[in-house]
């Protein structure tokens, strides 16, 4: 059987970068649809999942702080890039209270 090959977009490494900004749409687990739903959102990269050598790229996730302090995980492959955060003039540890 052969190997599973992830998007021509994505490879070994993670497209993004702590600090980076992004916009995607929230991930929201099927069991929690009743209570909470997938929504657009804009921040900065302060987690990407780990274990990007063997975990399927459909499945990973990024975690993103918005200006609200609030947090939100996306999939990656639902996740854009903004802004390097080496491009932002607030730095890239702005919302990572360092």
């Amino acid at each position: 059987m052969p190997a599973h090959k992830p998007p021509e977009h994505l490879n070994d490494k993670a497209p993004f970068r702590i600090g980076d900004r992004v916009r995607g749409i929230s991930y929201v687990h099927p069991d929690r649809f009743a209570r909470e739903q997938p929504e657009p959102f804009e921040g900065v990269v302060v987690q990407v999942g780990s274990g990007w050598a063997g975990v399927d790229a459909e499945h990973a996730y990024v975690w993103s702080r918005l200006d609200d302090h609030t947090e939100r995980k996306s999939l990656v492959i639902e996740t854009e890039l903004l802004q390097r955060a080496e491009e932002r003039h607030d730095g890239p540890h702005r919302h990572q209270g360092l």
